[in-house]
């Protein structure tokens, strides 16, 4: 659950802001796309710009008098091409780059089942994870990772990833204590609790896997009598859409509509086409770096459903990315479409309003109290 971290409001500004930044220009929404040439988008034997772009390749690597490194200088003339576009969504990913967004959008990842804030301090420990089975706990502060103090240094660069097991030292209150727990390959989990009979779901990101995860957590709090449902997309900066259109499925009736695009040469509609519902009411909590497919999901639930939206308004990204994999390991991401809510409203730069406009606030202490899952609880009560 979301109820008290101990950061301040100026500490959850900043998260946010650089969550917003960084996150909405790699993930986003994405579509996996590896067939142009195929489909006979570019005549490589007619295409004159392109023989001409050749023509210099050759001669370089001919007559340059020094040696080129070919792989270098074809890598900055792809990122020439996507900067060209101008556009902050279309981008060039080297081989790092590209494995570190899909490790992001795989849905699991080798470590010891916890977020961190400020580079040491626990905020969440997630269930079954080798972090649930020690003597670990919310608000502990780590100051030693395998014999070496954390100082400035994120403990996520600190732990050993190849199942070797960790030796913390943690600081809980004013008590240290020795912690020793091993990495596990680890699915990102959906936190999910039941509070007086609603539910509650957090979403963090869409990954490949996003939807069978959520119908997991779905399915087990409703198996203990739920009457409503929390799916917190806060901070949620999107990932796959074909997630977010699964999951919105869940709850709409058939036809619904749950988005549009608009494509180059044509638009499309995409609606619900399973016999799946649900008629209990939902809330949605946003904030400004929900963005991408989680506003697909928020706006689907409102307009389709009737879901109320509790927070800040959303990042406003109303934009969709293809992506093409080198043969290098780096990848070309690139906007193919605008998308539409389900009542036909372009969100780019602009975002979803709350139907309940809800800020964060602070205890006597600094530490924040979730006063907007506390509005949600409110209202669906």
């Amino acid at each position: 659950m979301k109820n008290k971290y101990g950061l301040s409001i100026k500490e959850i500004i900043i998260i946010v802001l650089v969550t917003a930044i960084t996150t909405s220009l790699t993930t986003g929404i994405i579509i996996y796309n590896n067939n142009v040439l195929e489909n006979g988008a570019v005549n490589i034997n007619k295409d004159k710009d392109l023989k001409e772009f050749l023509k210099v390749y050759a001669n370089l690597n001919k007559d340059y008098y020094e040696d080129i490194d070919k792989g270098k200088m074809l890598d900055s003339a792809i990122k020439a091409m996507v900067d060209y576009l101008g556009e902050d969504y279309s981008t060039y990913l080297d081989k790092d780059e590209t494995e570190s967004l899909e490790k992001e959008l795989s849905g699991t990842y080798k470590g010891i089942g916890i977020s961190v804030i400020n580079n040491n301090r626990i905020y969440k420990i997630y269930p079954d994870t080798p972090a649930s089975k020690v003597d670990l706990k919310e608000d502990d502060l780590i100051i030693k990772v395998n014999g070496k103090d954390v100082g400035e240094e994120n403990i996520t660069n600190m732990i050993d990833k190849d199942g070797n097991e960790n030796v913390l030292v943690v600081k809980r209150g004013e008590e240290t204590h020795e912690v020793r727990v091993k990495t596990e390959e680890i699915n990102s989990p959906l936190t999910r609790e039941v509070i007086d009979n609603i539910g509650y779901i957090d979403v963090p990101t869409f990954t490949y896997n996003v939807a069978s995860e959520f119908r997991k957590a779905l399915e087990e709090i409703e198996s203990k009598g739920i009457n409503s449902l929390i799916i917190d997309l806060r901070s949620n900066t999107g990932g796959f859409l074909s997630g977010a259109s699964e999951i919105a499925s869940m709850f709409l009736e058939k036809d619904k509509t749950i988005y549009s695009l608009e494509e180059k040469d044509k638009n499309q509609t995409y609606k619900d086409d399973t016999d799946e519902k649900r008629d209990y009411k939902i809330v949605v909590l946003i904030n400004g770096s929900t963005a991408s497919a989680s506003e697909v999901l928020a706006s689907a639930l409102k307009e389709s459903y009737g879901a109320t939206l509790i927070g800040s308004s959303t990042f406003g990204k109303g934009k969709v990315q293809q992506t093409k994999t080198l043969d290098d390991g780096s990848m070309v991401k690139y906007t193919t479409a605008k998308w539409y809510t389900p009542s036909g409203e372009c969100i780019d730069e602009m975002g979803l309003f709350p139907d309940y406009a809800v800020k964060l606030e602070e205890d006597e202490e600094g530490h924040v109290i979730d006063t907007q899952l506390n509005k949600a609880i409110e209202v669906l009560k």
